[in-house]
């Protein structure tokens, strides 16, 4: 199903609920990235998600229960960086695992994850997605 109206234009209720707490350009992103690769593949919905998923994590990483901009464009996991492929690749969930350890810290510092000063950067990319996932069934609930 398409994602965008006849003016190119994310359709709202179209899209994931985090992303529709999210800045324009993740909506723009997900939504023209998803109606291209479902025209491209046959109108297969799981490729067009892959491929709409893995160019949102190259521009935005997920923090709570919405996507913000990254300072940096590029994959955020192993299975970003392969787009629409189907992989056994490891991802993070949206969480920027290709960060610095100090931004990650940053990030776990807003989202109150505890423990967060003696975790490898491995951990608290871990922290991070745990966090990330309970914000955003705490906002599904209310929503």
């Amino acid at each position: 199903m398409a994602k965008t109206d006849d003016q190119g234009r994310p359709i709202e209720d179209e899209l994931p609920s985090t992303l529709q707490r999210s800045d324009d350009k993740a909506k723009d992103t997900y939504a023209q990235a998803h109606d291209s690769a479902e025209e491209t593949h046959d109108g297969d919905p799981a490729a067009a998600n892959r491929v709409a998923w893995a160019a949102v994590k190259h521009t935005h990483e997920k923090v709570g229960d919405h996507w913000e901009p990254k300072d940096e464009a590029g994959p955020s996991d192993e299975q970003s960086a392969h787009g629409n492929r189907d992989t056994d690749l490891g991802t993070a969930g949206g969480v920027d695992a290709n960060a610095t350890k100090e931004h990650l810290y940053e990030v776990a510092q807003r989202l109150d994850v505890e423990g967060r000063s003696s975790m490898t950067k491995d951990e608290l990319v871990e922290a991070i997605e745990k966090a990330n996932d309970a914000a955003t069934a705490e906002a599904r609930e209310q929503g």
